[in-house]
């Protein structure tokens, strides 16, 4: 065999060895998240399906009860204190109120608008769908336990980018664009695993690196660079208002980039505070979306926060307002963003399948099922090949230096994702046990 040869199988075993490694982190995290994704993309649809009776009510002509009248009777049904009101966003849904119970825990009571009588209730974020995204999320298990999906987001950046290589024709017409064999066959397992990467690489990527913002280390890292600064908001946005230490995270769902921005501080007054009435007539006047959430001040310093996050990013908006004149304290839209800001808000709403409606959402759940397919097909490919009673890991290069080289280059992905860097040095560690431990028989043969 000639040199170049050899060191061209040397370097696709190292790619391949690598590729597997991948495989073994991120595969069984994928499929946990393709299929949580998949179902969270409909949440409205299963949401209101799910809860009919529940959200959903008959659409009047008549003036709507005043959203005091509603609160009033959330708090009748489910005693506590108010926290959040949320209007509705389309004429036959119900109001939500969000409460906060004498012993600790929240409740959202569902009213209906036209009526005021109150529909149901449900712990606060406890329907199914709220179910579904902590276990995309990983938050059923902890904090630490989200570090994992940014450790598997990395990993499976490294898996598309090795696939690639390890799919890449080099003469060869079969198992390129299609599936040879039939399923009694690893051959066919294989074809299927490399054609079905080729199609959905290209999502995984995009859907990684999305899910990115919602990371510890890194989408923290990225959100402190964001909030602040004129790359991501523009200047004056928060000169001059008094800022409180409320985090308007602490206070309502926000977009992953406004998560560490404080509330501003209401200004002192002996004047009564505005009631939720006069707030809802303030940020109707200012032009919030229907569908806007109010959260309510806890104190006399906090600000009356009017907050929308609907699909259309157009009308993304947060408004604060001073409790007792009513005056913005801060009004910021999606076009006030700096471009960091507006990119990566836009990544997140075609992650989340909000940017382009049905089509957006089809398209990913279609992404969804090729990345299960794809995890299927490498683990009966791997199933079939492996020697038995061992793992299978693919045979190291002859020329240890290749291995060295492609960790090298993945080594600049673990610069950026730091933990991911971190993983892929236990993981470096562990190959050098393994390859040890494999040429110690060779060793004591030739002595």
């Amino acid at each position: 065999m000639s040199r170049t040869r050899r060191d061209a199988n040397d370097l696709y075993r190292a790619v391949w060895r690598w590729h597997f490694y991948a495989g073994l982190v991120a595969l069984p995290f994928l499929i946990l998240l393709a299929a949580t994704g998949a179902l969270y993309l409909f949440k409205d649809e299963v949401e209101q399906w799910w809860y009919a009776d529940m959200l959903q009510v008959e659409a009047q002509s008549t003036a709507p009860v005043s959203a005091q009248a509603q609160l009033d009777a959330a708090l009748t049904a489910q005693p506590g204190e108010a926290f959040r009101y949320v209007t509705p966003a389309a004429p036959d849904l119900a109001t939500e109120v969000d409460i906060r119970t004498a012993d600790g825990g929240k409740r959202a009571v569902y009213v209906d608008p036209y009526t005021g009588d109150v529909t149901g209730t449900l712990p606060y974020r406890g329907s199914v769908m709220w179910t579904i995204r902590h276990l995309h999320s990983l938050n059923y298990f902890g904090s630490a336990a989200s570090m994992i999906i940014e450790i598997v987001a990395g990993w499976s950046i490294l898996l598309v980018l090795t696939g690639i290589y390890l799919w890449w024709p080099r003469g060869q017409r079969g198992g390129v664009v299609t599936v040879r064999s039939r399923p009694t066959k690893r051959l066919f397992w294989r074809d299927l695993h490399a054609v079905t990467g080729l199609f959905v690489g290209g999502f995984i990527l995009f859907l990684a690196v999305t899910g990115m913002p919602w990371s510890t280390v890194w989408g923290s890292k990225v959100n402190e660079i964001a909030n602040g600064n004129n790359f991501g908001y523009p200047d004056g946005v928060r000169v001059n208002v008094p800022m409180s230490d409320t985090r308007l995270a602490e206070r309502e769902l926000t977009p992953w980039s406004l998560e560490q921005a404080q509330l501003p501080a209401s200004t002192a007054s002996h004047a009564p505070a505005m009631g939720l009435d006069r707030a809802i007539a303030r940020f109707d006047t200012l032009g919030l979306a229907p569908g806007y959430a109010v959260s309510l001040p806890n104190g006399a310093d906090d600000a009356i926060t009017g907050s929308i996050y609907p699909d259309d990013l157009s009308q993304q908006r947060v408004v604060h307002i001073d409790q007792y004149t009513g005056e913005p304290l801060l009004d910021m839209s999606y076009a006030d963003y700096g471009p960091l800001g507006r990119t990566l808000e836009w990544g997140v709403n075609v992650h989340l399948g909000q940017e382009f409606g049905v089509v957006n959402q089809v398209v990913l759940a279609l992404a969804c099922a090729g990345i299960v397919l794809l995890c299927v097909a490498s683990g009966v490919m791997w199933w079939m090949r492996r020697p038995s009673g061992r793992l299978g890991v693919p045979p190291a290069p002859q020329d240890p230096r290749k291995l060295r080289g492609v960790l090298a280059l993945l080594a600049i992905g673990g610069v950026i994702f730091p933990l991911v860097g971190a993983s892929m040095i236990v993981m470096a560690l562990i190959d050098a046990g393994i390859r040890h431990r494999a040429a110690r028989p060779a060793a004591g043969t030739t002595s």
